[in-house]
């Protein structure tokens, strides 16, 4: 839901929204885009959201049927609206008096952290902090078949939790479910001109990690030689107050990667904690960034941000990298578990080109890790694949005046790619690399959250001193 916006906005000719999406038509004719995918969930997890995503709703047919008999009506009360879906659609936007369609942010109560250490930081606001499940914050609308329901297990509440890996592998091997999954799955690879693979998006650390163990190994058997992308997703940081989930925790992420890399093309675990281990570290940090990493709402838009960056080479329009050929750079002897990095936002401040930001940056311990390996991105790194979004051409090469000395031999390259791979050359000169360079940035309107510093411009330039701007819109990364 959070990566859809960004697809909406890309100009033509970078991204394909086909790889992600589908266009189709209701059966009263109103046309559709809905994602291509299929969403296995516990009770409990769609809140207001029907199951089938409210889409093909009739009001005709939820009408009262007219009876001359006996009717006895049973009626179920609907889960209500989270007060944050609720206010997103006042904030989606005013149009200004210079006739510009301008976001209204949502305020979140996270500001700059207070001068006296005496003083609370002050509490976010009751809409925000009330996001429970992806479905308080969901824009997109589902296809009827997206949603599979796991009726044995419960979300929320202290019995029938998912907690192991065991379960969650036997979940597929139940033919109901097994049956369903199929199903679904033929619905969307059949209607395909060209299949690349999948991406499979998981938690690690529950029983979750199992069920996305049998679907690698169903799909690898089923769809083999396609591309299958693991992403497994942990929490940011925990409490050494529960030592028993803290080892299941271990043991479901440890299952997770070692099933899922036999029968995946590459596994990258995403997390804003910096360990898998039993020792707790305190979440990453990012510059320009204010977020609260207890808050699973929070942590879901970074780790959006990176997978909607890093996965933008087999998204493209035009010279497209497919699933298996990334997979293929990124495979070294056989060891498919990857580290995933980032830079949100990519600092520039205005009047600045991308010679001097990278020169600025320095080397690639500039990265943020996300993939909670303990080190900084480019240690003993075999290969590498880089995607910088939202820099405009202008700012590609440097616009030094003839005859000024250069500052890099960066500032020699004549446009933006060159620039971008002679920098990764410098920084890594035995990795293979592998760098795509786009204009499109990363949307960031509601329902993304309010995450970011008061220094950062309407489309995340760093002000450097200067006045705060609008609510940010858009950021490179």
């Amino acid at each position: 839901a959070l990566c859809a916006p960004s697809e909406a906005a890309a100009p033509p000719a970078e991204l394909c929204p086909d790889v992600l999406y589908r266009a189709g038509r209701t059966p009263h004719g109103r046309e559709t885009y809905t994602p291509r995918l299929i969403l296995m969930d516990l009770k409990g997890s769609l809140s207001s959201l029907k199951q089938e995503g409210g889409l093909y709703g009739d009001a005709q047919l939820d009408a009262a049927i007219a009876w001359q008999g006996k009717l006895t009506t049973h009626k179920e009360e609907l889960c209500p609206k989270n007060p944050y879906l609720q206010d997103l659609r006042s904030a989606e936007g005013v149009l200004s008096s210079d006739g510009i369609w301008r976001v209204r942010s949502i305020p979140s109560g996270k500001g700059p952290p207070p001068l006296a250490t005496a003083t609370a930081p002050k509490p976010l606001i009751p809409t925000e902090s009330s996001v429970r499940v992806w479905s308080d914050f969901l824009r997109v609308h589902l296809h009827p078949r997206s949603i599979c329901m796991i009726h044995k297990y419960n979300h929320d509440g202290e019995a029938g939790r998912l907690e192991a890996f065991g379960q969650g592998e036997s979940i597929l091997k139940e033919p109901r479910y097994l049956e369903e999954l199929e199903d679904r799955l033929h619905f969307y690879v059949e209607e395909c001109d060209f299949l690349q693979g999948f991406q499979i998006l998981c938690d690690l650390h529950n029983g979750f990690s199992g069920v996305g163990a049998k679907a690698t190994e169903l799909l690898q058997d089923e769809y083999s030689g396609r591309g299958i992308i693991t992403w497994g997703l942990l929490p940011g940081p925990y409490s050494l107050r529960e030592p028993q989930k803290n080892v299941f925790r271990l043991l479901n992420t440890a299952f997770g990667l070692v099933h899922m890399s036999a029968h995946s093309s590459l596994v990258c675990p995403l997390s804003l904690g910096r360990s898998l281990g039993l020792r707790p570290e305190p979440p990453v940090t990012f510059p320009h960034l204010q977020y609260d990493a207890t808050l699973p709402f929070h942590c879901a838009a970074v780790l959006a941000t990176t997978l909607d960056t890093v996965t933008v080479p087999y998204r493209l329009r035009s010279s497209p990298v497919s699933m298996a050929h990334l997979a293929d750079l990124l495979n070294f002897s056989g060891k498919k578990v990857v580290t995933a990095a980032a830079t949100i936002p990519f600092p520039l401040v205005p009047g600045q080109s991308l010679p001097d930001a990278l020169v600025q940056l320095g080397g690639p311990a500039a990265w943020t890790p996300l993939s909670a390996c303990g080190g900084p991105c480019g240690t003993r790194c075999f290969a590498l694949s880089v995607v910088l979004r939202g820099l405009d051409g202008a700012r590609h090469t440097s616009r030094l005046a003839p005859g000024t000395a250069l500052p890099s031999p960066l500032h020699a390259c004549t446009t933006g790619e060159d620039v971008l791979a002679q920098y990764l050359q410098q920084q890594e000169p035995r990795v293979r690399s592998s760098a795509h360079l786009l204009l499109a940035p990363c949307n960031v309107v509601p329902p993304y959250p309010r995450l970011f510093s008061p220094s950062l411009s309407q489309h995340g330039l760093v002000l450097d001193g200067s006045p705060p701007g609008a609510a940010v819109e858009s950021i490179p990364v």
